[in-house]
């Protein structure tokens, strides 16, 4: 990995990542950095990380729920409004 120093103070260096990805991906992201303005594949990467790490939009328990509850509502093991309602002792009032 190569570093670089990009603050006067040198307390925020830069290291260079590498990783995989299938061309296919590659270019899917090419054309979406591309697309939406962004100066450079590694702009756009870096900016997406770090959306993804202040925002987090599922944690990995969250994500498993919604995978449960889809596979429930595959599954057919749904309950509707009006049974929860009751089940729950709440009114849409």
């Amino acid at each position: 990995m190569s570093e670089a120093i990009t603050d006067d103070d040198g307390k925020d260096d830069i290291t260079t990542v590498n990783f995989k990805l299938t061309e296919s991906f590659l270019e899917q992201i090419d054309e979406t950095w591309q697309g939406r303005g962004f100066n450079s594949r590694s702009e756009f990467i870096r900016y997406t990380l770090r959306d993804a790490v202040e925002f987090p939009t599922f944690d990995r328990d969250e994500l498993v729920a919604l995978l449960e509850a889809e596979e429930d509502i595959r599954e057919g093991r749904t309950t509707s409004a009006e049974e929860a309602r009751e089940q729950f002792g709440t009114s849409d009032e």
